[in-house]
């Protein structure tokens, strides 16, 4: 009796954990996977890359000037002789930081603002009209405008890289968290009518604590599709914004502005615009396939399959 006891004892197998079974449904998906691997592909080559390839971004060699792929530069040069390669690798990581950091801005506005909504009936009124008004103005101008009033302001502040950098990532930021409180709203107030959360309410529960126990671990499915996703929107937006000429300082290299330099020469040199333009597709197509891959494991309904 005692020897059944302990093997049916032994052969209990410990519940599964819930994020091995995403684990399992993310790795199902081929083009998560491989966008996955992309991505990191590309963090390594713009973070650890000018570890390697050494050469200053910012030399300038008129001798070398306009010339094709080589042994010594592998992407060519540009007009003034500066190595492509180690260009593409600073501007990669300006691109990424802008991309990953209003990813972030974004996010934390979104967030807040749908669980507020979705949460509290008193507040659902004016957020979600203050939310219809974002998504009614025209993006691209207000862009222009909030750069052209605030860049210098902030380059005499900061410096004219540092000041940039804040003030293209606050405006990307704040003009994309609409479709994150728009998602996160809808999930919570499905949540709000479920046992638990009517369950905690019924032994005084604060909102405070049930917001931070019960709402936001059961909204982090649509909140880590819509931050893959807000990469690459953040990453396409300050491209536009260089490529207009709006972004960065002209010797401050971002993919973005290696574009817009590139333009004037697209004839001659067209390789110069074919690096950047990969870059920015590839590394976008990247990380909306890393979206599609979450959005499907983080589903209950496709993970149970």
């Amino acid at each position: 009796m005692t020897e059944a006891v302990h093997s049916t004892l032994v052969d209990t197998k410990e519940p599964r954990s819930q994020w091995l079974d995403v684990w399992d449904q993310f790795r199902r998906h081929r083009g998560a996977m491989l966008g996955m691997a992309f991505f990191v592909f590309i963090l390594l080559a713009v973070f650890v890359g000018p570890y390697l390839w050494t050469i200053d971004p910012q030399y300038i060699d008129i001798r070398a000037r306009s010339q094709g792929p080589s042994w010594g530069h592998p992407m060519g040069t540009d007009q003034l002789g500066r190595d492509t390669l180690a260009r593409m690798l600073a501007g990669g990581q300006v691109s990424l930081a802008v991309g990953i950091s209003a990813m972030l801005l974004a996010l934390v506005v979104g967030a807040l603002i749908g669980v507020l909504s979705g949460y509290f009936h008193l507040l659902d009124g004016p957020l979600m009209r203050l939310t219809d008004l974002f998504l009614a103005l025209p993006l691209l101008p207000l862009l222009l405008v909030i750069i052209m009033l605030f860049r210098d302001t902030l380059r005499a502040a900061f410096g004219p890289e540092t000041g940039i950098f804040f003030l293209i990532v606050f405006v990307i930021g704040i003009t994309s968290w609409m479709q994150t409180a728009r998602i996160v709203r809808g999930d919570v107030l499905a949540l709000k009518e479920r046992e638990f959360v009517i369950a905690s309410k019924s032994i005084g529960t604060s909102p405070f604590r049930m917001i931070l126990r019960h709402i936001l671990p059961n909204v982090l499915s649509p909140i880590t599709v819509s931050a893959t996703l807000g990469i690459a929107n953040a990453i396409i937006t300050e491209s536009a914004l260089s490529f207009l000429g709006l972004g960065f300082p002209s010797d401050f290299p971002t993919w973005g502005r290696l574009l817009y330099d590139a333009t004037d020469y697209l004839q001659q040199y067209p390789e110069r615009v074919i690096w950047p333009g990969l870059a920015i597709s590839l590394t976008v197509l990247s990380v909306n396939y890393i979206g599609d891959g979450f959005r499907d494991a983080l589903d209950p309904r496709i993970r149970g399959r």
